[in-house]
């Protein structure tokens, strides 16, 4: 189904505009994947599309006419808008043409996969959409069982952490707005270990820890790390530095700590 838009006061013009709001994202419950190749990701994965804009430019690329005829295969609204428009509503700086009105879609606790020694990713206070992005893309890279965002983290539906992911917020659960006192239920009753990165004197290195058995890892705020609370409940460890700086960025110290982990549960 298609319909063409060429005024900046449609409906739709306006509620895809808005939803680089994250208070209209979360009044809706809607959030924007845009360009090709977040667009393909979204088509493949099956989430809820609740309609797409898009330009002439982008329906002459072979690219483009394809990933239009997968999204009208799948019955989604796909509408037609003039480059003008469409960038009313586009958060880049070099629009593709291509953009997703999507349903959020966001999971529990409860809901996770009760995985045989299962892999949980946790952001405590992370901040930066960038930051967040590459987190969850590498929890995606590794084969984590879900990504938990505990309260006080960034939205994980603003348009810079979607970009970031890459795709991978759709390949994975993902928990929003969790409690710190929710994460401890969580891990009793799954039976499972928590570690927090941390710069402490009781830490081990990460490569010195046993990350083999069901385990959530946690990875703080850019300035103060992980939270007070959550450090007293995990095994903290450190990544070494052997240079004169003084630490490594969090989506870097999440590669490294999720690579040893994955590391230790392919050689047994």
């Amino acid at each position: 189904m298609r319909e063409r838009i060429d005024s900046p006061a449609n409906k739709k013009i306006k509620l895809a505009a808005s939803l680089h709001s994250r208070k209209h994202r979360e009044r809706e419950g809607l959030f924007i994947a845009e360009g090709i190749r977040l667009g393909e990701m979204a088509a493949a994965a099956g989430w809820d599309i609740v309609f797409g804009l898009y330009t002439a430019e982008l329906s002459g690329q072979v690219r483009g006419q394809k990933l239009l005829a997968k999204l009208k295969a799948q019955g989604c609204l796909l509408c037609e808008t003039t480059a003008a428009v469409y960038r009313k509503t586009s958060a880049t700086d070099t629009p593709q043409g291509i953009l997703l009105v999507m349903r959020q879609q966001k999971s529990r606790l409860a809901e996770l996969p009760a995985a045989d020694k299962p892999l949980y990713v946790v952001l405590d206070g992370v901040q930066d959409p960038g930051n967040a992005g590459t987190i969850i893309r590498t929890a995606d890279a590794v084969g984590a069982d879900g990504v938990i965002l505990l309260k006080g983290s960034v939205d994980v539906f603003s348009d810079k952490t979607v970009r970031s992911t890459m795709g991978s917020l759709f390949h994975l659960p993902v928990c929003t707005e969790v409690t710190a006192g929710e994460l401890t239920e969580f891990m009793a009753s799954r039976s499972l270990t928590l570690y927090a990165t941390a710069l402490d004197a009781s830490a081990k290195p990460h490569f010195a820890q046993d990350f083999t058995q069901g385990a959530a890892i946690v990875f703080g705020n850019e300035g103060n790390g992980v939270s007070d609370e959550i450090l007293q409940q995990a095994q903290k460890t450190y990544i070494p530095m052997y240079g004169r700086a003084e630490s490594l960025n969090v989506g870097v110290s999440a590669a490294v700590v999720l690579y040893e982990a994955i590391r230790q549960r392919q050689v047994i």
